[in-house]
């Protein structure tokens, strides 16, 4: 399936990169504007465009001018963003067929959560969804891990760990790299917390859990026996 297309539509440079990187992580396409005319202009020039992360104060054409002329041609599912928590602003926004209303200062990891869900709503979430390896199996949409065919009882840490540990088979990982993926940017603790729980986790795995190897003086890396 080819890579799906976000548009992120904010005056504020710092903040589409941001969330860019964060989209970008999950293998999303983005596509940036930095006012309602620049969105516009992108919007009509690419065709496939799967959702639009869009700021409401803007300068030249704002966020909800933009819904309006969007809606006039388009379905394309969008998320709103506002500076301020006004409850006008929100009814206004679903009134205008926007689908998700996010209050700013937001976590960028609960947007993302919102794009993914929306985007297996309306049918265009990546299959990718599913990973397997060595008997074990995440179903990253239903959040269920098992091993063997038996459910794993993960916390959401550990499910988030495990997944990163297949979606990175064979590649040896530093525990910085896996703090910065699992525990992203807003995490300042120290990396002796993925020791903990990759201890755990090797121990829901039952006999699996030897697939997590220690890479001495660096980190893990998750590696099926053949």
């Amino acid at each position: 399936m080819d890579t799906l297309k976000i548009l992120v539509v904010d005056d504020e440079s710092r903040m589409r990169k941001l969330v860019k990187d964060f989209l970008t992580k999950k293998n999303f396409q983005v596509l940036e504007a930095g006012n309602g005319e620049e969105a516009m202009d992108i919007f009509y020039e690419e065709k496939d465009i799967a959702l639009i992360i869009l700021d409401v104060m803007m300068p030249k054409m704002d966020g909800w001018e933009v819904c309006r002329e969007i809606r006039k041609n388009s379905k394309v599912p969008i998320i709103m963003l506002t500076a301020r928590s006004d409850e006008r602003d929100e009814l206004l926004g679903f009134e205008l067929g926007v689908d998700e209303y996010i209050s700013k200062p937001f976590s960028p990891k609960i947007l993302v959560a919102r794009v993914e869900a929306i985007l297996r709503r309306t049918g265009q979430a990546n299959p990718e969804d599913v990973l397997s390896a060595g008997g074990i199996v995440i179903d990253k949409a239903a959040h269920l891990a098992t091993v063997d065919g038996k459910l794993m009882e993960l916390s959401f840490k550990e499910f988030e760990l495990l997944t990163y540990f297949l979606e990175n088979e064979g590649i040896a990982l530093s525990r910085e790299k896996i703090l910065n993926s699992v525990w992203n940017y807003d995490y300042f603790g120290d990396a002796r917390t993925i020791d903990t729980h990759v201890k755990k986790l090797r121990s829901k795995m039952g006999d699996k859990g030897e697939y997590i190897k220690t890479v001495w003086g660096m980190g893990y890396k998750f590696e099926v026996d053949e």
